[in-house]
């Protein structure tokens, strides 16, 4: 086993998730602490350039996997070419981002070698050599702290917007290697027949600013101002649970444990009691801004700041201000 680190290079269509780049950055400090090299690991189609941008954020080397079978991402293909790679260059680490995508992909690579897995992470540190990582469980109000055994490599996935992203230098240069494609077509199960985009949208889990309403905003009529106040900032629009299963938003809006997990920078929760589920999605963001008359709502614990009042006048009070602020 070497010293080296493996960090994969989420993409889709050559676009790189930016969460890949969290992960470069996760994954350079551990190499460093290794005494190793960090290899990045670039699945797709046309993807080349993309190991040159791996290296310029950071990594020393890149492996690359270039094949039509490759092209949008399915676990029996990339698993397969992931799998090989690691028996061959024996790798002392894997780091994945939290995606949707890597969190399939690392727990699948894990399971098939036999390996542990930490999930979600959000610390990682090099302790009497070994990798040490941090996770928060039971909604963030307590932080495991987890070893691994003699098996290796040791599997990591890291949550969204924690690690900071280097910032690329064009100076930096590494040898870049082929690896094979190890499944045909005719031996994938899985086939990807076309995509939906919601167009318009900004995307819940790499949103800076989210604001999100509750069973407080009385109806699917009441999310229009909460959205007019997302569209103002340039942020995304959440939802609760109660509001989902209410038939008031669909569930793409979800922030919770049974939905999505957010970090965002800012997070305005409106009509929102703060039940445990949903305490669990976004406990961690930076900053959190309560408006909601119940004065005893268990939400409030956790803001930063709040507002003791009704959402109708204060939201769009604060869309016209943050137009004006703006220039929108």
């Amino acid at each position: 086993m070497s010293n080296n680190v493996f960090v994969w290079i989420d993409q889709s269509n050559g676009e790189v998730d930016p969460i890949a780049w969290e992960s470069v950055g996760a994954a350079r400090n551990v190499a460093d602490e290794l005494g190793g090299q960090l290899v990045a690991v670039v699945l797709g189609q046309n993807v080349t350039a993309l190991a040159e941008q791996a290296i310029h954020y950071g990594a020393d080397s890149a492996l690359v996997a270039d094949d039509a079978t490759l092209k949008t991402f399915r676990l029996e293909p990339y698993a397969a070419v992931v799998i090989k790679a690691i028996q061959e260059h024996q790798p002392a680490a894997v780091i994945m981002g939290a995606s949707n995508a890597g969190l399939e992909l690392s727990a699948y690579t894990a399971a098939k070698l036999g390996v542990g897995l930490a999930a979600d992470c959000t610390e990682l540190a090099v302790e009497a050599g070994q990798l040490v990582a941090i996770r928060p469980a039971l909604i963030g109000n307590v932080f495991a702290k987890i070893t691994f055994g003699g098996a290796s490599p040791y599997m990591v996935s890291v949550r969204r917007r924690v690690f900071a992203p280097p910032e690329p230098d064009a100076s930096r240069s590494g040898e870049v290697s082929k690896l094979a494609a190890v499944m045909g077509e005719d031996d994938i199960l899985t086939k990807v027949e076309s995509f939906e985009t919601a167009a318009g949208q900004v995307s819940l889990t790499d949103a800076k600013i989210i604001v999100s309403g509750g069973r407080g905003v009385g109806g699917p009529e009441g999310f229009a101002p909460v959205k007019a106040l997302a569209e103002a900032m340039g942020g995304a629009m959440g939802a609760s649970r109660a509001a989902v299963d209410a038939g008031w938003i669909p569930y793409a809006h979800q922030v919770g444990q049974t939905g999505k997990t957010v970090q965002p920078d800012l997070y305005v929760a409106c009509g929102i009691s703060g039940a445990i589920q949903h305490l669990a999605g976004m406990k961690t963001a930076k900053i959190i801004v309560v408006i909601n008359k119940d004065a005893d709502a268990p939400i409030f614990k956790y803001a930063h700041y709040g507002v003791v009042g009704d959402l109708f006048q204060y939201v769009p009070a604060l869309t016209e201000e943050f137009k004006q602020r703006l220039g929108k």
